[in-house]
């Protein structure tokens, strides 16, 4: 059982590592947004392995439920449009 633990360990490691990279290295807002979404998920996996149900519960509805949200909310509320409205002159 402790090899299937430090496996799933080694894996939940390598995708929050990756996941964080992704969220500075992105240049897409939505994308950096989404790859903060894993990443917070990850780190909830970790704490259920830990066999903190309940830590991990709150941190997936604080963080992904609702910081995760107003970032959403935040980047849909300041996106430009891609193009500049014409004046008609």
């Amino acid at each position: 059982m402790a090899l299937l633990e430090s496996i799933a360990f080694a894996l939940f490691a390598i995708v929050t590592l990756g996941s964080s990279l992704g969220v500075v290295l992105v240049r897409d807002v939505w994308h950096s947004a989404l790859m903060l979404g894993v990443s917070l998920l990850s780190v909830a996996v970790y704490y259920v392995m830990l066999r903190a149900e309940f830590i991990a519960a709150m941190q997936i509805l604080v963080y992904v439920g609702g910081v995760l949200i107003l970032i959403t909310f935040a980047i849909m509320l300041t996106e430009r449009d891609s193009q500049p409205d014409e004046v008609a002159t």
